[in-house]
This record gives structure tokens, sequence and C-alpha cells, in this order.
């Protein structure tokens, strides 16, 4: 049995989703490709919102009545993926 993902790793693994889906994505996909449950992807995506990382979009399609809504990256998100990636080379060069 693999090991808990850190709190991090979990906002890296949401991040990244979004960037290969290309920087956009339904919130139900990025709850599939992050490995989350509904209620913690919600409260994870509400932190993400306030520290300006993501937005949440919402369009009305005429053929439905309810909003869809779409997590797009932003700038600053995509800051935080690469500072990410280049501290988990650090720590993987010296094996820690």
């Amino acid at each position: 049995m693999g090991t808990r993902r850190s709190r991090l790793e979990l906002i890296f693994d949401i991040l990244s989703a979004i960037q290969n889906k290309g920087g956009r994505i339904k919130p139900t996909h990025l709850m599939y490709k992050s490995n989350l449950s509904h209620k913690l992807l919600n409260h994870y995506l509400g932190e993400l919102v306030a520290k300006e990382m993501v937005m949440v979009e919402e369009q009305i399609v005429k053929k439905r009545q309810a909003p869809t809504k779409t997590v797009v990256i932003t700038e600053k998100g995509l800051g935080f993926l690469a500072e990410f990636r280049r501290m988990r080379e650090f720590t993987d060069a010296f094996g820690l």
C-alpha cells in the first residue's frame, strides 16, 4: 500500500491535472484525475481560488438551464507547478 499524499502533493496533483488538460477542466474530470472525493476537491479548490492559483468560470449553455463550471489554472498556479517541480528535482538529487 502506498503512502498518503501530503497537502502540497495534493495541490500539485490538482494543478498538474488542470495543466495537462490544456489549462481548463471540468470539476468532475478533475476529481477523477486527481483521485479525490467531491468533498476534498471542493475544499482544495476553495483554497486554490482564495490563493488565486485557479479560477472557476461558469457558462450558461442554451441546451441546459444549469450553468457549467470550468476550473482554469492561473499564472500563479503555473508558477507553483514550476517551483514544486524544481523542489522535487532538488530533493531527488540528494536522495531525500
